[in-house]
């Protein structure tokens, strides 16, 4: 695709043809993703408008990352003082832990709150006008926008529009969901109470976070994964290794392979499932309640995206890597897409890049973005983390271009850090192009695995060799030394 921009001829017919626009830049959205596009082009002096149909800071900050970590450290607390055999190594003996499960929401609702102030009073210090109501496209460069409470609808005009309309819960056919007894993550970040038997529909981070939490604060819980195994959107080996401590350690019964083909709410919950591959009935389960965690799927529909003839892939609006909004794989004039609704990775830190991404095309800075080096972190505890290519996909790339893959492991119960916390169950894999030394990604399992993996993230984004990573000096005794050894060993296997 040519970088130049095209002369739009295409799209003239529908070309908004004023001689001036309410607004430099509007955008649809006001999550992470649209924040980000809108805060950056309000800094550099464009006339900003972001348009919000709900509650500021999207689902991050109001049902999503912001109020699930604020529950994973509560409940984290409470199962690190629960966790008697564990504290009995160091020497200690607790009471009975005793907790309050409102506070622990109150908790996470207050933060919620605190943040999305914080978000708001950013934005109008940058100067950015916040539009309250549903944002949809009236054309090129215009979009309307039905006010909310009033409903009353005006259509306003701007050089460019960014959507960043984010994602919502997906509920499978068969699925009823009450929001009570068979819910989403959406409801779940409320704690509104605790089911004495929760059935988790999935198990990837989603499901593997909320089992974690409500394990910690005392409830049985049944993960259902339809795929033919357990985790399977982590790394084999690092799946393995953790599901041994998140599920086979706790007080989870996990079954892959089988399909909840009907959810029925109700006192009890009942669950129809199935087997996967043969559709055939394999029992029903009578539960307490039902947590549907089987993913996200993009908020478009209310876009009017056909009145730009935008068509959308599975509801994800296509664009380049320059976040510019395709159609026939051609850029549309002045239309740009950010976040979970562009379907490239599914997480607020990659939403807040893209926005800036396309926030710098818009001010005249050509700026691609490098999704390889974006890490994903699920918060359990411990943690798991990642960045760059899966093994897979490294050994594919190894074949096409003809080097080969190097692989090392480096083990936390070789790291004086974890050893002195007690947690030395824990792994990393590193993979690399043997003969340059280029970091090609890592998969982490273990202590703080979040924060460790932004290290290797900084390599991947900047193509570095384990050769030169291997003589930086590392703090001692820190869990960093865990990627330390890592560097080393690959370095080693590169000088052969």
């Amino acid at each position: 695709m040519s970088d130049a921009p095209l002369d739009g001829s295409r799209f003239d017919g529908l070309r908004f043809d004023g001689s001036s626009f309410d607004y430099d830049v509007i955008v649809i959205g006001a999550g992470y993703g649209g924040f980000d596009a809108a805060k950056h082009a309000a800094d550099h002096g464009l006339r900003v408008a972001i348009v919000e149909s709900r509650d500021m800071g999207g689902t991050c900050v109001n049902r999503g990352c912001v109020p699930s970590k604020a529950l994973l450290a509560a409940s984290g607390r409470v199962r690190e003082l629960a966790d008697a055999e564990h504290l009995a190594g160091f020497g200690i003996h607790a009471a009975p832990v005793r907790f309050e499960r409102q506070k622990i929401a109150d908790h996470a609702n207050q933060l919620v709150a605190t943040i999305r102030s914080n978000l708001t009073k950013t934005l109008e210090r940058a100067g950015a006008t916040i539009l309250r109501g549903q944002g949809r496209l009236a054309g090129l460069q215009q979009v309307t926008v039905r006010e909310s409470g009033s409903g009353i609808e005006r259509t306003i005009s701007a050089r460019d529009v960014i959507l960043a309309t984010g994602s919502e819960p997906f509920v499978p056919r068969g699925i009823e969901t009450d929001g009570r007894t068979v819910f989403t993550s959406d409801e779940a970040v409320n704690l509104e109470w605790l089911p004495r038997w929760l059935a988790i529909i999935g198990s990837g981070y989603i499901g593997l976070e909320f089992a974690d939490v409500y394990t910690a604060l005392g409830c049985e819980v049944t993960m259902i994964e339809a795929l033919d195994r357990v985790m399977p959107t982590f790394d084999p080996d690092i799946a393995k290794l953790a599901a041994r401590k998140l599920i086979d350690g706790r007080d989870i019964d996990a079954r892959a392979g089988l399909l909840a083909r009907k959810v029925t709410p109700g006192c009890p919950v009942k669950i129809e499932l199935a087997d996967m591959a043969t559709k055939e009935l394999v029992e029903t389960l009578e539960v307490d309640a039902v947590l549907v965690a089987t993913g996200r799927v993009p908020s478009s529909a209310e876009l009017n995206l056909a009145a730009v003839g935008v068509e959308t892939e599975r509801g994800f609006v296509p664009v380049d890597e320059r976040m510019r909004v395709l159609v026939g794989g051609e850029p549309v004039p002045h239309l740009w897409a950010v976040g979970d609704v562009t379907g490239k990775m599914m997480l607020a830190h990659t939403a807040a890049a893209q926005g800036t991404v396309a926030v710098d095309n818009i001010l005249g800075h050509s700026r691609q973005i490098d999704y390889r080096s974006i890490p994903a972190a699920t918060f359990t505890h411990p943690e798991i983390s990642s960045v760059g290519l899966s093994e897979a996909d490294a050994k594919v790339l190894a074949e096409q271009e003809g080097f080969e893959l190097g692989l090392v492991r480096s083990y936390f119960k070789a790291n004086s850090k974890a050893l002195a916390e007690l947690e030395g169950e824990g792994l990393m894999k590193l993979l690399f192009n043997k003969a340059s030394g280029e970091v090609l990604g890592a998969h982490i399992f273990g202590l703080h695995a979040a924060d460790l993996i932004q290290e290797i993230a900084n390599a991947v984004a900047r193509r570095q060799s384990v050769v030169q990573l291997a003589t930086e000096v590392h703090t001692h005794p820190t869990l960093s030394e865990v990627v330390e050894v890592a560097y080393k060993q690959a370095a080693m296997a590169v000088a052969g």
